[in-house]
């Protein structure tokens, strides 16, 4: 039978804003032992990913690089009710990810070495975030 945790996650703007030790905590306290977590967010302007967690100058590439790939004020985007890092982050969010299914043995996050589970915000402004956790397994 699967379990859904709730985590909440507030931003201070843009970047990567690492939950694995939060994940994990949900993980030990319910007892969950063996099988999957899924984790999701549940908005449209910020995301989840993978990253290295070891080098901090490995996500700030990360961010300078979608800064290049995605910028704000471009003449065509019409969606810009909140401002000219809307559009973006949106966009932003659709290249990415909005959740991530990770295997758990022994009660433990089976990540690589070097691996972490950010959340990606997209927008520059603080902001509270919703991730959905759902265990899935014994």
């Amino acid at each position: 039978m699967p379990t859904h945790h709730h985590l909440d996650v507030s931003t201070h703007g843009k970047g990567t804003y690492e939950i694995t030790g939060e994940i994990q905590t949900i993980i030990t306290k319910s007892g969950f032992s063996e099988g999957l977590v899924n984790i999701f967010v549940q908005h449209t302007s910020c995301s989840l990913c993978l990253m290295e967690n070891a080098d901090p100058s490995a996500r700030q590439d990360l961010h300078a690089y979608f800064d290049r790939l995605v910028p704000e004020n471009e003449r065509y985007f019409v969606h810009t009710a909140e401002g000219p890092d809307d559009m973006p982050s949106h966009i932003r969010a659709v290249l990415t990810r909005s959740s991530e299914t990770i295997p758990v043995a022994n009660g433990r996050l089976l990540l690589g070495t070097w691996q972490g589970v950010f959340l990606f915000e997209h927008r520059r402004a603080p902001h509270d975030r919703r991730v959905v956790i759902t265990l899935l397994g014994t």
